[in-house]
């Protein structure tokens, strides 16, 4: 297989290039990013995903079936597999993609991902210090965003609808139309996932003290419905069944936690801890652990979060509160729970470097909204100064104090 196989593919995959940039542009001003802006993140996304192309050509990927499924006109009622399938037979068959040109499609979903991802932290951090928005800006842009969600497959999907509920979490009552968008997303390729954010918004809901009572009593009934709804069919899907009690549950960690474990890349979480499972999901693989190029970049990006992490973390104990519009219970239970599933039923460390997409970005804005002063604070630390007395007519009055700027 090839990336383009004639020239009448060549022109089918530079117009899905550039429906996405007219896409990109059209929702990074609907998330008041600039033009100049959407238009880089949009190319350096793209880029990724030009590369994943090729060296899935080269190494072999799921994503090559996806494509010979797609080609052959499969279509698939189902979630998971089956959606991504769906979805690129629609277009591949329609618009005679080549395999570059499917991955250029999913692409485009991946690009609303990381266009919602970077204005949800230049929200963050839009009254913090230059140094905060281009630590901010150097986050997304790391390589392992854009090369895992540039890729025909689930990923895409997932860290589209991941992005979107975190900017939608920022104004819950303005974007509730966009958070059930995002949930419905993560529904077609991530049930599972899906089910443990209507949990966290579940619990959000229930514990949201500004919402009168009433409010909060019917919003939180209707989201336990839908989670009791759900559940059933996530754990179908996850291949434990609707009517699974604990002990199957406690089966079926131990059944995850051997599967994957062939590889340079495995781990044996059996043995480890939860608090070290959590530490192995997210921040390994680290530079003396790297086997190769592609674990040595994602190690530069693990060393990247494991610094947020840590100073966001000592901010976090010396603030008692930060206020903040968005709804941080979301935030903070969705990313737990989706971390606390995933470490303890993930064996391998290359599936985690880009499934952990799926909820690090809530975790990376909570921490790095952290850090620094915000420019009132800094204004109001700052030590007054005395003005020299003038040597003009002024000379004698009393010196006026300005802050220093």
């Amino acid at each position: 297989m090839s990336l383009i196989d004639s020239p009448a593919q060549l022109a089918s995959a530079l117009l899905v290039y550039l429906a996405g940039l007219f896409i990109a542009l059209a929702v990074g001003k609907r998330l008041r990013i600039p033009n100049r802006r959407s238009f880089l993140l949009y190319v350096w996304h793209s880029l990724f995903c030009v590369f994943y192309a090729v060296y899935a050509i080269t190494n072999g990927a799921d994503a090559l079936v996806y494509y010979i499924k797609a080609a052959n006109g499969e279509f698939m009622l189902s979630v998971g597999t089956g959606a991504v399938v769906s979805i690129a037979t629609l277009f591949v068959t329609g618009l005679n993609l080549s395999f570059l040109g499917a991955c250029l499609l999913f692409n485009i979903f991946g690009s609303i991902g990381l266009l919602a991802f970077d204005a949800s932290l230049r929200s963050a951090t839009a009254d913090k210090s230059r140094l905060i928005r281009r630590f901010a800006t150097l986050i997304v842009l790391l390589p392992s965003i854009s090369f895992w969600s540039g890729a025909l497959g689930k990923d895409s999907l997932a860290f589209m609808a991941t992005g979107l509920a975190l900017w939608a979490a920022m104004n819950m009552k303005r974007r509730a139309l966009l958070m059930a968008g995002a949930v419905m997303v993560m529904l077609l390729v991530r049930p599972h996932i899906a089910g443990t954010m209507v949990i966290a918004l579940t619990g959000s809901l229930v514990i949201q003290k500004k919402m009168p009572l009433p409010q909060r009593l019917l919003l939180g009934g209707l989201a336990l419905g839908a989670t009791a709804a759900m559940i059933p069919f996530a754990l179908n899907y996850a291949g434990v069944g609707e009517g699974a009690g604990a002990d199957e549950l406690v089966s079926y960690v131990e059944q995850r936690q051997s599967v994957n474990t062939q590889g340079g890349s495995s781990i044996d979480i059996a043995s480890m801890s939860l608090p070290l499972q959590l530490y192995s999901y997210l921040f390994r693989p680290l530079p003396f652990e790297a086997t190769s190029v592609f674990a040595l970049a994602a190690s530069a990006d693990n060393m990247i979060l494991l610094f947020l992490f840590i100073a966001g973390g000592m901010k976090m104990l010396k603030r008692r509160k930060h206020a903040s519009d968005s709804n941080r219970a979301f935030l903070w239970l969705y990313s737990i729970l989706a971390w606390v599933i995933l470490s303890m039923t993930t064996a391998n460390l290359g599936i985690s470097v880009r499934q952990k997409w799926m909820f690090a970005p809530m975790l990376i804005f909570l921490f790095i909204s952290l850090l620094g002063k915000s420019r009132q604070r800094r204004q109001a630390a700052a030590p007054a100064r005395k003005l020299p007395p003038s040597s003009g007519a002024g000379a004698g009055t009393r010196a006026a104090t300005v802050p220093e700027s």
